[in-house]
């Protein structure tokens, strides 16, 4: 009888276990994503750079704005080293976003509306949990560009 019971205890546990976390964990997983972008965005309006990188996984990359900003996070940190010294660090406040997340627990992606001194930005990325703490692996920061004025925008950085 013992076994009958671990046999179906087994059985109404495999399947949550093997597709995806339950409500209340996705729950949790998005609250834990909105604090990391958050304190993310935070650190860098304070110049705080060691807390902001802090956040980003070893083997990041950060996607500016411009078509040559592809950068590891140690070029990231070259390039931010100076801004955040002279605490001009960018002050990103989300307007919204969306985390999105598959079977796998320990990965997560997002979009988000920023308001910028550069105007409406998007960003996006992907987060990964590396031993029970989230950091953020690839992140791109895009500027928006309403569709009624592509083709503006267009003949203005055609290069």
């Amino acid at each position: 009888m013992k076994k009958l019971w671990m046999g179906l205890a087994f059985l109404l546990w495999m399947p949550f276990h093997i597709y995806g976390q339950s409500k209340q964990e996705r729950k949790e997983i998005k609250k834990e994503i909105n604090i990391l972008l958050d304190n993310w965005h935070k650190f860098a309006a304070n110049s705080d750079f060691d807390n902001y990188f802090s956040l980003m996984g070893k083997e990041a990359v950060f996607v500016g704005t411009d078509s040559s900003e592809v950068w590891s996070k140690k070029e990231f940190m070259k390039y931010a080293k100076e801004p955040f010294k002279n605490k001009k660090g960018w002050k990103f406040i989300p307007l919204s976003r969306n985390i999105y997340m598959g079977k796998n627990p320990d990965y997560v992606w997002f979009d988000e509306l920023l308001d910028t001194q550069m105007g409406k930005c998007r960003g996006s990325g992907v987060a990964v949990n590396e031993n029970g703490e989230w950091l953020i692996m690839h992140y791109v920061l895009s500027l928006t560009v309403p569709n009624d004025k592509l083709k503006m925008v267009k003949r203005i950085i055609s290069y």
